[in-house]
């Protein structure tokens, strides 16, 4: 049995342990209700950005030639997967998920005879990839705690030339979907080309009544102008997700942490009195036998 001295350092050492835990779930917290706060001001706009293209696009005669985001390559060869994890750890299996499920989707399309880039944003996902030795054609690092729209816009230009230029025929973001701060959903979305996400699920039914508009530029400038900006706002607003869903999940690990910290005080301090009791114990019965021997 450990000393008692033993039982009381280990004591110590966890309640300093349980001390950091604690301060970090509530650093968390803070930092998840302004993370929600930013998508829930994300996402009206996102989705009535979404509403507009599709309305935009039932007034014009959708040509893809016309449109490279919207333009469906006629062979898919080469994929570019953007897999959004942390900068940080200690936020459970956050990023483990994302990196699993993108191991998964790389593996699915090379049996298919499709090639696949890794474009990585936030360090943990660039660290375990280099690790496995998988090579990262691009990664973004130190943007994940608090990621802004020209971070999603330099992401959204790079995967745009990508696109445009031939070099890859689909685009997929791999992002934890933040539901609430103990559930996040792994969530896999095709944002190139857009009309597969956009146009032709958003766009209204032929029996619904359409307005004539006159449009000033034409209507096909004005939707080739916001093609990029719906690619923008859908990598933003994965940013946002992905943030949001790393410290909910921060905040529930440091608080699991927290509360086996607790018990494992609890365990230890019972382990305490019963060989403080011990030793008492012995103590009387070494006195017991002293005066015994005297008599």
């Amino acid at each position: 049995m450990s000393s008692q001295r033993d039982i009381k350092r280990r004591i110590s050492s966890v309640q300093n342990t349980k001390k950091i835990t604690k301060a970090m779930e509530m650093v968390a917290a803070a930092r998840l209700r302004r993370a929600a706060q930013r998508i829930e001001a994300t996402r009206p706009y996102a989705i009535r950005m979404n509403e507009f293209i599709a309305d935009m696009a039932s007034h014009v005669e959708v040509d893809p030639a016309g449109f490279p985001l919207l333009a469906r390559h006629d062979e898919m060869r080469r994929v570019a997967v953007v897999v959004l994890t942390a900068d940080r750890g200690l936020c459970g299996a956050f990023n483990s998920n994302i990196v699993r499920a993108a191991q998964q989707l790389m593996r699915s399309h090379r049996a298919e005879g499709v090639e696949a880039d890794l474009i990585v944003v936030g360090k943990k996902g660039a660290g375990t990839f280099r690790f496995q030795h998988q090579a990262v054609a691009n990664s973004y690092l130190g943007i994940t705690d608090k990621p802004s729209f020209l971070d999603a816009q330099a992401i959204a230009n790079r995967l745009t030339e990508l696109y445009t230029s031939g070099r890859v025929d689909r685009v997929v973001l791999i992002f934890n979907h933040f539901i609430s701060a103990i559930e996040q959903r792994v969530t896999e979305q095709v944002v190139l080309p857009i009309q597969d996400e956009v146009v032709a699920k958003n766009a209204p039914a032929d029996s619904a009544p359409r307005l004539d508009f006159e449009f000033e530029p034409p209507a096909e400038v004005i939707l080739n102008q916001l093609l990029p900006s719906y690619l923008q706002i859908a990598v933003y607003r994965a940013l946002l997700e992905s943030t949001a869903s790393e410290h909910g999940a921060r905040m529930t690990a440091m608080r699991n942490a927290s509360d086996s910290a607790g018990e494992m005080i609890d365990g230890l301090t019972l382990a305490m009195n019963r060989a403080r009791q011990a030793s008492i114990t012995q103590e009387i019965l070494e006195v017991v036998a002293g005066a015994d021997a005297l008599s």
